[in-house]
């Protein structure tokens, strides 16, 4: 497949600022709305009030917006960032890393466990479906801005990126006039379709996993009771299938900070590393104890 969408999905007249308004921030959006949507779900059939809800929404999306940012500066080119450290606020010029979004929101769900009155694993739990399907989502942004993209394949199954590459190429070289059978017309510039590889669309594979993910946590949210299921199961499921499918897509991405001949694993694969640690810390004792959620008293 030839994967060549204007990452644009549509630009506001001049009277009102001009801006470009692109998919990878609608759907920004629609992830952030869908965790939020079941996160009120999963407190309000608690007993709890909407408020309660609401009251973790302005912190959680800087949270993730904050964390992400700092996170992709920080891990994949601390040098450069760390000399022009004004460059770290500019998220709107594309760079957010899940795992310093993850890092930053495990903290805030610390804080509103405290400040709720909630256990710590009983506020993973009740987070854990949304953010399944928040981290689904945006991939799709990723695969819409053409960016994050799979390592270099000969199998059957792989997308090209006119843009990706346009991105690395200096120049537009074999593009001739009227040779459209070769090449494709982009908004960076004319590729030659020829010199552009086949990858692995890890974007894609990222999206299924989290929506697999996604639905199997609804269902052990079902079968396990709708209020009695062990405490932290839930939270840890997700942390433990999360980044271990975080871990083995990273095979087939492309190297970011760390090269091959650099490191036995990638940057992602380290950084997975302490969740599924901090996830299966969850699930074993969960099972094994089977200490169930508290019931809360409708105030």
């Amino acid at each position: 497949m030839i994967w060549n969408i204007d990452p644009v999905f549509f630009s506001l007249p001049d009277l009102i600022g001009g801006r470009q308004i692109r998919y990878y921030g609608v759907l920004y959006a629609v992830a952030l709305m869908g965790a939020f949507l079941l996160w009120q779900w999963q407190i309000m059939r608690s007993g709890r009030t909407r408020e309660q809800a609401e009251r973790f929404l302005m912190i959680a999306v800087g949270a993730v917006l904050v964390g992400a940012r700092v996170g992709h500066c920080l891990f994949y080119n601390p040098t450069y960032y760390l000399a022009h450290p004004l460059e770290i606020i500019k998220f709107w010029e594309g760079g957010l890393a899940s795992h310093g979004a993850t890092i930053t929101l495990i903290l805030t769900l610390i804080y509103y466990a405290r400040t709720e009155g909630m256990t710590i694993r009983e506020t993973f739990d009740r987070f854990a479906i949304g953010v399944s399907w928040a981290a689904s989502i945006i991939r799709l942004g990723n695969l819409m801005n053409s960016e994050i993209v799979g390592r270099k394949t000969d199998s059957i199954f792989g997308f090209k990126f006119p843009l990706y590459e346009r991105s690395l190429w200096n120049s537009c070289s074999g593009c001739k006039e009227g040779a459209i059978e070769s090449c494709v017309e982009t908004v960076r510039g004319c590729v030659d379709l020829v010199q552009v590889p086949y990858r692995h669309p890890s974007q894609v594979y990222e999206f299924v996993m989290g929506m697999v993910i996604f639905g199997t946590l609804i269902i052990v949210d079902r079968v396990m009771g709708k209020e009695r299921r062990p405490l932290g199961l839930l939270g840890g499921l997700f942390l433990t299938l999360y980044f271990t499918g975080r871990f083995i897509v990273e095979y087939f991405k492309e190297f970011q900070a760390l090269a091959a001949d650099q490191s036995a694993f990638t940057m992602g694969q380290y950084l997975s590393i302490p969740f599924i640690i901090i996830g299966l810390s969850m699930v074993i004792p969960a099972l094994l104890k089977g200490e169930q959620t508290p019931p809360v008293e409708a105030s």
